[in-house]
């Protein structure tokens, strides 16, 4: 599939769309300002949903993705809600 995107002088460019993603490599965290990220918890695909059951949250994976937050120099806002 191509599509046509518009460059920098006005006119259109053709892109074709790649299916594999960017290698995106962390750089320094942010000097001039602190950047807060609201991470919320990942809930446990395989626990009990019934109404009447409690929330259960996978904390590995919540905490894999605040460390992947981390990495880019974000801070995580935790009393958010």
């Amino acid at each position: 599939m191509t599509i046509r995107l518009p460059d920098f002088k006005g006119g259109l460019r053709a892109y074709e769309p790649r299916a594999e993603p960017l290698a995106v490599t962390p750089g320094a965290p942010l000097a001039s300002r602190t950047v807060f990220s609201a991470a919320h918890v990942v809930a446990d695909p395989y626990a009990d949903s019934t109404p009447d059951s409690p929330a259960a949250v996978d904390w590995d994976a919540t905490l894999a993705f605040r460390r992947h937050l981390w990495s880019h120099g974000l801070g995580v806002a935790e009393a958010m809600d």
